[in-house]
């Protein structure tokens, strides 16, 4: 990308990240997001996605820095050089998921994912749910602790500590991945076009409560949730071109 002149700095509220956003903008200035060429959050991926979520909307490209404990989606901190990493950087684009859930209250609530959208058993009971693709009936009866779908970028994360495989950066597929599936007992989940609409209704609401998660944004109580990939919402995250995002990724499977 061309170098960038004015550059937003956001960061965690960790102490580190809290003296790394008071270097860099004493070295580079300050301006608002919906001003700048580039956001460059400092923090973990947990302030990645709270970045994404909070200002991705705007269509600025963003550089993260590492200053917390996970950063897959980010860069090596380093207060110098700044202008030459933009410069170089290799460009990322990720499409999120949308959520609609359906809760049992009446009320509908929308979110994005740009890791997963997970629904979970909110009671000791297993949830029971039946899964539906592009309007047909795929599974009647998952029992299971949850069920999620995953982006290729939040392959590597929820989905893969779940037993679900990861995706290349570009694939054009999203993962359905069970979690603690007990019936049925042969199923591991499926590989899905990213266009698929895929739907979970719960089966036994009041016995056997769940809840949905989009990232970190959790809506208790749901009836239904459906879930497909944005059609007209897109980021494009940079990273240094040495370890660009799709190199992650592919590192991963073949991580011992």
């Amino acid at each position: 990308m061309s170098v960038a002149r004015k550059i937003a700095f956001l960061a965690s509220p960790t102490a580190d990240a809290q003296a790394a956003l008071a270097a860099m903008t004493a070295r580079h200035g300050q301006c608002a997001p919906d001003e700048a060429d580039v956001v460059c959050p400092l923090g973990g991926d947990g302030f990645m996605l709270h970045t994404l979520h909070r200002h991705g909307a705007l269509a600025r490209p963003v550089f993260g820095m590492k200053l917390g404990t996970v950063g897959f989606l980010m860069n090596q901190f380093s207060e110098d050089g700044l202008l030459e990493r933009l410069a170089a950087a290799e460009p990322a684009k990720l499409r999120p998921l949308e959520m609609q859930a359906l809760t049992e209250s009446g009320a509908t609530v929308t979110s994005l994912a740009y890791n997963e959208v997970s629904l979970l058993r909110q009671t000791r009971q297993a949830a029971h749910i039946a899964i539906e693709l592009s309007g047909q009936t795929r599974v009647d009866e998952l029992i299971c602790d949850g069920v999620m779908v995953a982006t290729p970028a939040g392959s590597t994360a929820y989905n893969y500590s779940a037993g679900g495989p990861i995706l290349p950066l570009g694939s054009g597929v999203v993962a359905l991945t069970p979690i603690a599936p007990f019936r049925p007992r042969r199923w591991r989940g499926a590989l899905l076009k990213a266009d698929t609409e895929v739907r979970f209704r719960v089966l036994d609401t009041y016995k056997r409560p769940v809840s949905a998660t989009a990232d970190s944004h959790e809506v208790r109580d749901v009836l239904e949730v459906a879930i497909r990939e944005s059609r007209d919402r897109t980021v494009t995250l940079l990273f240094d071109p040495e370890h660009n995002l799709e190199e992650r990724i592919l590192s991963e499977q073949f991580m011992t």
